[in-house]
């Protein structure tokens, strides 16, 4: 198998992106009501299988190709993916729910400063922002901040999807950053 797709990124994390980027978007729509009749509940489906399934399935082919970050990102999304999806229907308390969020908050914080490209690092750090804003919201009951969580879940799946189809396209995964000592002089 090629693992190199562009710039050294292998094809499990293409995938892993991808799987991630399509069920962060679905998930994080859902919570936007941006579109009229589409809840984060429509979102089951790909969380299990996309989310859940897929991503767990990359993250365990990672592992095999000795990447280890890439590894335990996805496989550790890969179940919180498939864990929402199957309890989705259950009826578990508010504090239970936000419990959940708060816990795989801090896999996606562990995984924001666990370093990496730019592009994970933003993917995790946003969703990050999304599990601690719906989980206040959830102890809360405040719509509003679901709501924001969500729009912080939809930035997060764009800049995972935007990172597995710039590894395909040759894109720019990087900012460009200045040389040190040479930033804005005054003239005078």
């Amino acid at each position: 198998m090629d693992k190199d797709v562009s710039a050294g990124i292998a094809t499990t994390t293409v995938v892993g992106r991808l799987a991630l980027g399509i069920t962060l978007l679905a998930f994080g729509l859902g919570h936007t009501d941006v579109i009229n009749g589409v809840t984060a509940a429509d979102a089951v489906s790909i969380a299990q299988y996309v989310g859940g399934v897929a991503l767990f399935v990359a993250g365990l082919l990672a592992f095999r190709d000795g990447d280890s970050v890439g590894g335990t990102a996805f496989s550790a999304l890969g179940a919180l993916w498939f864990t929402w999806a199957v309890s989705a229907d259950q009826q578990v308390s508010a504090n239970a729910a936000g419990l959940f969020l708060l816990l795989f908050a801090l896999v996606a914080l562990s995984l924001a400063l666990a370093g990496g490209d730019q592009l994970a690092q933003g993917t995790y750090g946003l969703f990050f922002v999304s599990l601690v804003l719906l989980a206040v919201g959830v102890f809360a009951g405040n719509d509003g901040l679901g709501k924001v969580g969500g729009w912080f879940a939809v930035a997060a799946g764009a800049v995972s999807w935007y990172a597995a189809t710039a590894a395909l396209a040759h894109w720019p995964t990087v900012l460009p950053r200045r040389a040190a000592g040479r930033g804005v002089t005054a003239t005078g």
